[in-house]
């Protein structure tokens, strides 16, 4: 077993009402959310995470769905994209979840993790959920942008014909020109996120949609 990474995120807060008040309210975006809590997180925009898959926007909203997805209560993020894009991912709400906002200097994000995905991925090498987090692993987040970075992720869409881009893991992203070519990197098909987003059971994730209209 490696030892555990240092910590990323300097400051990790658990949210532990989110879900509840996301039954109650039926929809909470993730700049709304941000400025509720009244942290200091500037935010113009934001850009939807799975698994080094990354879809800007102007922002996200997580959505209560009571009749789910195959027959499962479930929750949503909708990803308010840039341009003629679709964006938004279904999980398991029967999967047990705990949210989090995640700060350190210059970042921010809004990150959640099954405990099944804890367990069979991270359990081994952290103690905690919280430790983990604060390590950086986990598969879905959103990120919260501005000023220079977020006009940084409004260029690296708007220059491509693809739905979304790809960060590798040294953190330099990778474009890709076209729909066809963002499937071929990630070795799947939209029929296949949309079904099963392309994604192992534990990871709770039940419809990925990334496209690009015309």
């Amino acid at each position: 077993m490696s030892a555990p990474q240092a910590p990323v995120w300097a400051d990790v807060s658990k949210l532990s009402s989110f879900l509840d008040r996301l039954e109650e309210t039926g929809g909470l975006s993730a700049r709304g959310l941000v400025e509720e809590l009244e942290v200091d997180v500037p935010a113009e925009g934001v850009a939807y995470h799975d698994r080094g898959i990354r879809i800007p926007g102007y922002d996200a909203t997580f959505v209560h769905e009571p009749t789910g997805s195959r027959g499962r209560p479930a929750f949503s993020v909708q990803i308010d994209t840039i341009g003629p894009r679709n964006g938004w991912a279904i999980f398991d709400r029967t999967l047990s979840w705990d949210v989090y906002l995640l700060r350190t200097e210059g970042a921010a994000a809004i990150a959640w993790l099954s405990d099944e995905e804890y367990r069979i991925e991270e359990a081994d090498e952290f103690d905690s959920k919280h430790e983990a987090m604060a390590a950086g692993r986990f598969s879905f987040g959103v990120f919260l942008y501005a000023g220079e970075d977020w006009e940084e992720q409004q260029r690296r869409i708007r220059s491509t014909n693809a739905p979304a881009y790809l960060l590798r893991e040294d953190g330099q992203p990778m474009i890709p020109n076209t729909q066809s070519e963002f499937y071929n990197l990630v070795d799947s098909t939209v029929t296949e996120f949309r079904t099963s987003g392309a994604a192992a059971d534990y990871l709770g994730l039940l419809e990925l949609e990334a496209t690009i209209d015309g």
